[in-house]
């Protein structure tokens, strides 16, 4: 399998956090309250900071239960529902991210689709899945920290959900991670999973956003915070994929068998 890029040799990590990521991060802010876009609505930034964007599609894959739809809210900066309700249907949300290039310095307004769609639809509807993975660029395969079962079922989620598209971005991320001391899936098995499937890993935590100071509204800059890893990580895989289907990079040479 080709090698993946380095955390951090596409996107730079923290640029968010400078003062010229703040400028940008504005656009996608309204008072410190993140802002919603529609699937046809985009961020308006001043003439003179006009960049270019670059949109994806990325389809949120799991059992049911695990935090489809509570990740997708933390994202976008929405509330997260206190109560699981199993998604009904296809929910599509839309989230923007301006992020800066290592290479070249340049940034880049990066524009996620994030596709969820409810266990039981798949199952039940045959057209859904088909329908979430066409023409889509990456995949989010979610397990719980604190459901054994969900990260024992990636295999198979791996294989039934992407394995016709083997060129497809791949990340998994683990939720609930601030319950990490009731664990159902140790370290051990985490070094394991990483070494034979070779993929991005990231940790993301259940616990309710910051709030403003009236106590009510979240607080988009912390809620930003708390995310980037998150943005920056499929930024980066997508990035990196597209400049290596346009010929723009070498494609990393796949490691010998063992």
């Amino acid at each position: 399998m080709a090698r993946l890029p380095a955390p951090g040799s596409v996107i730079v990590p923290d640029w968010h956090e400078s003062a010229e990521g703040k400028e940008y991060l504005a656009c996608i802010l309204r008072k410190n309250r993140r802002r919603v876009f529609g699937l046809l609505e985009r961020p308006v930034l001043p003439p003179p900071v006009a960049i270019d964007t670059a949109s994806y599609k990325i389809f949120v894959s799991g059992k049911s239960g695990v935090g489809k739809t509570a990740l997708v809210a933390k994202l976008a900066g929405l509330e997260v529902p206190v109560v699981h309700h199993e998604t009904t249907g296809i929910q599509t949300t839309v989230v923007f991210w301006p992020a800066k290039l290592q290479a070249s310095d340049r940034v880049v307004m990066f524009r996620f689709e994030f596709w969820d769609c409810g266990e039981s639809a798949l199952k039940k509807f045959d057209h859904m899945l088909p329908a979430c993975q066409e023409k889509t660029d990456a995949f989010l395969f979610l397990f719980s920290f604190t459901d054994r079962a969900s990260f024992e079922d990636l295999p198979g989620q791996l294989a039934r959900v992407a394995g016709e598209a083997p060129g497809v971005v791949r990340l998994v991320i683990g939720s609930k991670f601030d319950q990490y001391m009731h664990t159902d899936v140790p370290e051990r098995d985490l070094t394991a999973f990483r070494q034979a499937w070779e993929l991005p890993l990231l940790r993301v935590k259940s616990v309710p956003g910051r709030r403003l100071a009236d106590g009510r509204t979240l607080d988009g800059r912390a809620g930003l915070a708390d995310i980037a890893h998150v943005l920056n990580g499929l930024a980066e895989q997508l990035w990196h994929q597209d400049q290596v289907a346009a010929g723009l990079l070498p494609n990393p040479p796949e490691d010998p068998p063992s």
